[in-house]
């Protein structure tokens, strides 16, 4: 394995390995604190893909004790906040910095692993190149940190609540597990308190009776009886002192899966054998959720990505474009020497201008533009609709709020439509917006009176239909040559 960690962190080991390998790091390691006071870190996982390069590093990480503050991680974990190094290897500030300039190490970046107690971990990651800070990396980054807290929260109450069942069993009764004897003719003539709990027969009527019937699934106790007669026949040991794993049936009928060890124990002459046997469902179950929990965060972080990503496109984006006709435009009044008109139009890209930072500032958090979330659709398309470059009108929109991702689709759509308008959409004159909810239903359309012919397999209208299609909602693009383009999303939004 070329993840190494301590048992009870292994919730790291799939994210760990997710990073490295879908977004292009060589190393990642998690660190928590190392003391009850949190005052120190220590690195408790460590993943490097096998890469004999990094061993030593990763020796030197596994061992090293970082102060609250000290080096990337404990800064990190002080503040709270992700920090991203463009060359580690000339940071003076960095205890490991030799160790990693030698394994030919250069960018990192750490970012808290929260939950509701508050950072309860850091995980810190190492690239082969400089590499500058990427802020839709860090919106990515800081999801998967407060999905990983989620799960290291809850295999710790998982931790908790099976070491309480446990010490209270140890103080009960002198064995955890089910202790089950029987002599060489199959009768039970042994049955501990646990076994009583977990077969759920009383031990003075367990012992006696032949233990196929008692704890053996029907269609497994004539190969028990074979097995037992070939063993007294040739003493030949086939399942004897081996561990295995088979299901067993409790008093009701249940059946559930057991860890069982046989050993013989010959007392006077006489042929015992005696079983060790262990209830693993809760085993089982962890198992498959630890399956699952890895994929789910695997997917989390692929669709958090991707709907940065799509965030970043439909909206900072196309603000950014409609600047750059602005600034076009102002350009040819300069030139034809209408300062007036230019100077109106730089007033109105320095506007445009500075919300598209404001948005990027929010998208780079993973969260929805400023004033969508604040005020809702109304303002933040009237908003869209002012800035266009092709003059625009909003028919109709509704006061109800809808879910985040509701509105988020519908903004984005409506940015999307009014974009490609200025840009694609030859001879337009004007664009009609209009959203209206019927029957749960968010309608969004947006119209130009242009040539017409829009692809609807462009990267952004692909897009778009990917974001509405999350949400189980539809987009249609018509755009026959000559007769305009008309965008019509189709968005559920019952509450």
């Amino acid at each position: 394995m070329a993840v190494t960690g301590s048992a009870s962190t292994t919730a790291y080991e799939p994210l760990l390995q997710a990073i490295t390998e879908r977004l292009d790091w060589r190393l990642a390691a998690a660190w928590e604190p190392a003391t009850i006071d949190g005052h120190a870190l220590a690195c408790v996982a460590c993943f490097t893909g096998g890469d004999a390069a990094l061993a030593a590093f990763a020796r030197s990480t596994r061992t090293t004790v970082l102060r609250s503050g000290e080096g990337l991680p404990g800064r990190v974990f002080a503040t709270g906040a992700a920090e991203w190094l463009p060359d580690a290897a000339g940071d003076d500030r960095l205890p490991r910095r030799a160790d990693a300039a030698a394994a030919g190490l250069h960018a990192a970046v750490a970012f808290p692993v929260r939950s509701e107690r508050g950072i309860v971990g850091v995980v810190e990651l190492f690239g082969a190149h400089r590499r500058e800070p990427d802020a839709e990396l860090l919106a990515t980054l800081d999801l998967l940190g407060a999905l990983l807290g989620q799960l290291v929260e809850r295999r710790r109450a998982e931790r908790d609540s099976r070491a309480a069942d446990e010490r209270h069993r140890a103080t009960q009764q002198a064995a955890l597990d089910c202790i089950v004897t029987m002599d060489a003719a199959g009768r039970v003539v042994e049955f501990n308190p646990a076994a009583e709990r977990t077969f759920g027969h009383v031990s003075a009527d367990a012992v006696g009776r032949d233990m196929a019937d008692l704890i053996v699934p029907p269609e497994l106790r004539e190969p028990h009886r074979q097995g037992l007669r070939r063993y007294l026949a040739d003493h030949q040991p086939r399942l004897l002192d081996r561990r295995i794993e088979i299901e067993a049936q409790r008093a009701d009928g249940e059946r559930f899966p057991v860890e069982l060890t046989i050993t013989r124990i010959d007392v006077g002459g006489a042929i015992l054998f005696t079983g060790h046997v262990r209830d693993i469902s809760e085993r089982r179950r962890a198992e498959a959720e630890l399956r699952d929990s890895r994929a789910r965060i695997v997917e989390a972080a692929d669709l958090a990505r991707r709907r940065i990503e799509r965030d970043l496109h439909d909206g900072a984006q196309q603000q950014l474009v409609s600047l750059a006709v602005s600034l076009r435009l102002a350009q040819r009044r300069l030139d034809a020497g209408e300062g007036a008109a230019a100077r109106e139009l730089l007033d109105e890209a320095d506007a445009t201008l500075a919300s598209a930072l404001a948005e990027l500032r929010e998208l780079a958090r993973g969260i929805h533009p400023a004033i969508l979330t604040e005020g809702g659709l109304g303002p933040a398309v009237n908003g869209l609709v002012r800035r266009s470059t092709i003059a625009a009108t909003l028919t109709a929109v509704p006061d109800a709020r809808f879910a985040p991702a509701v509105e988020a689709a519908a903004y984005f759509l409506v940015a999307e439509g009014l974009t490609n308008a200025a840009r694609h959409a030859a001879g337009a004159g004007h664009i009609a917006v209009e959203i209206a909810e019927r029957e749960a239903i968010l309608i969004v359309e947006v119209r130009d009176d242009g040539a017409g012919g829009a692809n609807p397999e462009g990267g952004g209208l692909r897009g778009l239909a990917d974001r509405l299609a999350v949400l189980g909602g539809t987009l249609a693009v018509t755009s026959p040559p000559g007769g305009g383009t008309i965008l019509r999303g189709e968005i559920p939004c019952a509450s």
